[in-house]
């Protein structure tokens, strides 16, 4: 099942404008259902050419039903119908903590800058990884390997930022 799926289905389907706002209501409503705190994430690719299209909607950029490659494709020939002088992009993630009551206990936001690339490269990944290329390399998300890009990503640098508030939060010492 494809995760706009169940998010409809849970009665998620109201998007919010930012990523930080989806992921709060993601959070806040799995903290709620299940009583425990929860953390809930939401990403994706902001074109400057485009006026940071898709944005918020780049897993629906094509359509509800449309594949990854269909979402590419439309992005390229988006960017190929502007003459887009500039490719630059970036990977935006947001990752947010929320205890039952609803109340958001952290916000981390990663961000990954780089370019798009003229066609698709690479086979790992998915998304718009075969055309993301992170500043400071020559090659795609798609291309890279699993070990880089998961140090680099905007959801590795979101998640580090969750990592350290709950590194710093008070454990009750247990006996070993």
């Amino acid at each position: 099942m494809k995760i706009g799926n169940w998010l409809r289905d849970l009665g998620l389907a109201r998007y919010e404008p930012t990523f930080a706002e989806n992921a709060i209501a993601k959070a806040q409503f799995y903290a709620s259902a299940t009583s425990l705190c929860a953390l809930a994430d939401d990403s994706g690719l902001e074109v400057t050419a485009l006026n940071g299209a898709p944005g918020v909607f780049s897993a629906r950029y094509a359509g509800a039903h449309a594949s990854d490659a269909d979402r590419r494709t439309l992005l390229l020939s988006e960017l190929n119908k502007l003459g887009a002088p500039t490719r630059r992009a970036r990977f935006v993630a947001v990752v947010a903590i929320s205890n039952p009551n609803g109340e958001i206990l952290n916000l981390s936001e990663g961000i990954c800058e780089g370019t798009i690339s003229f066609s698709p490269r690479g086979t790992g990944g998915f998304g718009y990884d075969p055309l993301f290329i992170p500043e400071g390399y020559d090659q795609t998300f798609a291309e890279l390997p699993d070990t880089i890009k998961n140090q680099i990503s905007h959801r590795a640098r979101a998640l580090l930022g969750t990592r350290t508030f709950l590194s710093q939060l008070d454990h009750p010492q247990r006996d070993s």
